[in-house]
C-alpha cells in the first residue's frame, strides 16, 4: 500500500462486502499510528468507511471489537442506549496480513469540545449517553469476551503500568511518587465496576442536531472504573459545561455519586502520559518516546506544588502541550490499548486526536493537545459527578481528550 493506498483499500473493500460497487473515494482520508481510514462512495450513493490496521496490535483490536459491537447492537435494539454504533459489514485481510473492516458511515460529526455549554443541549446529552454506557449490564461485555475487572484488580493493573513506566527511567520521580501514593490509597478505590467505553475522546463521539448520534471505537471496552470515561471531560471540557455534564450523568445512573471518582479521573488523566511513553517503548518509536518525555517533564512542573491526588486542593494550570511536545499530538482511540503492561495484543490508542470529520483512532500530528489541569473543590476533595461544584475549579486532568491522553484508556 505504498502508492495510492486509498485506491487499493477501495479495491479490497469490494471483496470484503459482497455486491459492493465502489465508484469513488471521499473524506475522510488519513492515517494514524494504528489505522488508515478511507471514505468510500458506492454506486447507490451510500457512504462507507474502510478501516485498515497498520500493525498486529491494531489488527487484533479490530478483531476484538467485532463481538463487542454485536452486543451493543443488541442493546440498541432493546433501547438500552440511544446512540448508534458501528456495524461491520465485511472484513478482509490486507497484503500485510493485517485486518481491514468495512462499515457504513455513522451519522453526525465529531464533537468539538469548545461548543459544549451549560444547560440543555450537547453537554447534557453527553452526560446522559455516558450514563447509558455505565448502566449496561456487565454480562453484555462479558458475553463479548471483553476484560472484566473489579476495583482491586483494576487498581493492581494500573500499579503494574506504573512499574513498567518506572523501569524506563524516563518518568520524573515526583510523578512516580504522586501516582504510587494515589494507587496505594485504598480509600480511593471503592467503586462499582461497570461497562465502560475505555477510550472516550471528542473524535469518538458524533453529534447530530445537538444530540449524541453515534459513539465509535469500542476496541478498549471493558468492565471497570466509570471514572475512566469521564476523565477526558474533566480535563478538557469548558468549565461552564461540567456541572451540566455531571448532573445529566448523575440523573442517568441508578447508583449514588462516587465521592472519589474525580480523584481517580485525575490519576487516569496523568497516567495517560506514561501510557503514551509505554506505547512508544512497545513500538520502539523514538519520536513517541521523546514526545512523551517532554510531556512528562511538563506535567511534573505543573504538579510540583500540588498536594496528593484526592487529598489536597490542586491548582488549575494551562499547559500548551502542542508547544511542549514540538507540535505532535496523540489519540486516545484504538492503539495505546489498556491491556496489561505485558500484553501487547490489544494495545490502546496513544495520545492525540483524529482530524474533525474522521472516525478517528490513533495519532494525528496536526491535532492540538489540550491543556492539563488539576483541581479540587473548596473542601479539598476532587469534583464528583452529580455534586455541587459552584465556584470550585474544575477537576482532573492531564492532556485531555480531543488530542490528549485524557481518556487514558484502561487496563485490558
Amino acid at each position: 500500500m505504498a502508492q495510492k493506498p486509498s485506491l487499493q483499500i477501495a479495491a479490497l473493500a469490494t471483496s470484503a462486502v459482497r455486491g459492493l460497487e465502489i465508484v469513488a473515494t471521499r473524506a475522510p482520508q488519513f492515517a494514524t499510528t494504528d489505522y488508515r481510514y478511507c471514505g468510500l462512495l458506492d454506486a447507490r450513493g451510500r457512504h462507507w468507511i474502510a478501516q485498515a490496521a497498520l500493525h498486529p496490535a491494531a489488527s487484533t483490536a479490530l478483531d476484538a471489537e467485532v463481538p463487542i459491537l454485536d452486543q451493543l447492537d443488541i442493546a440498541l435494539r432493546e433501547d438500552r442506549i440511544g446512540f448508534d454504533v458501528m456495524r461491520p459489514e465485511g472484513t478482509t485481510e490486507l497484503p500485510t496480513g493485517h485486518r481491514m473492516v468495512v462499515y457504513r458511515e455513522l451519522p453526525g460529526k465529531p464533537l468539538e469540545l469548545a461548543t459544549l455549554h451549560a444547560g440543555p443541549g450537547p453537554a447534557a446529552e453527553l452526560g446522559r449517553a455516558i450514563a447509558e454506557i455505565h448502566e449496561l449490564p456487565a454480562a453484555l461485555l462479558d458475553a463479548a469476551h471483553a476484560p472484566v475487572y473489579d476495583a482491586d484488580s483494576y487498581r493492581r493493573r494500573r500499579l503494574a503500568e506504573l512499574d513498567d513506566a518506572a523501569r524506563t527511567s524516563k518518568v520524573p520521580p515526583i510523578l512516580l511518587a504522586r501516582w504510587e501514593r494515589a494507587l496505594e490509597d485504598v480509600a480511593l478505590w471503592h467503586f462499582h465496576a461497570v461497562p465502560t467505553h475505555g477510550d472516550l475522546a471528542a473524535e469518538n463521539v458524533h453529534l447530530s442536531n445537538g444530540t449524541v448520534a453515534a459513539i465509535l471505537n469500542w476496541s478498549n471496552a471493558h468492565v471497570g472504573d466509570p471514572a475512566a470515561d469521564l476523565a477526558w471531560l474533566y480535563a478538557a471540557a469548558p468549565e461552564e459545561s461540567l456541572d451540566t455534564i455531571d448532573e445529566a450523568y448523575a440523573m442517568g445512573r441508578s447508583l449514588p455519586p462516587d465521592e472519589h471518582m474525580g480523584a481517580r479521573a485525575t490519576l487516569y488523566s496523568e497516567l495517560a502520559v506514561a501510557r503514551w511513553l509505554l506505547h512508544g517503548v512497545r513500538l520502539d518509536d523514538q519520536e513517541i518516546i521523546a514526545d512523551a518525555e517532554v510531556m512528562l517533564h511538563a506535567l511534573a512542573r505543573q504538579v510540583a506544588d500540588s498536594g496528593p491526588i484526592g487529598r489536597a486542593e490542586l491548582v488549575v494550570e494551562e499547559i500548551d502541550w502542542v508547544e511542549a511536545s514540538a507540535g505532535s499530538s496523540w489519540s486516545v482511540s484504538g492503539t495505546l490499548s489498556p491491556l496489561s503492561p505485558d500484553d501487547d495484543a490489544r494495545l490502546p490508542s496513544a495520545p492525540g486526536t483524529s482530524p474533525v470529520g474522521s472516525p478517528g483512532d490513533g495519532m494525528d500530528v496536526t491535532d492540538e493537545i489540550p491543556a492539563v489541569g488539576n483541581a479540587t473543590d473548596g473542601a479539598g476533595s476532587p469534583r464528583t459527578p452529580g455534586t455541587e461544584s459552584a465556584g470550585s475549579p474544575r477537576t482532573p486532568g492531564t492532556p485531555g481528550t480531543a488530542g490528549t491522553p485524557g481518556s487514558a484508556g484502561t487496563p485490558q
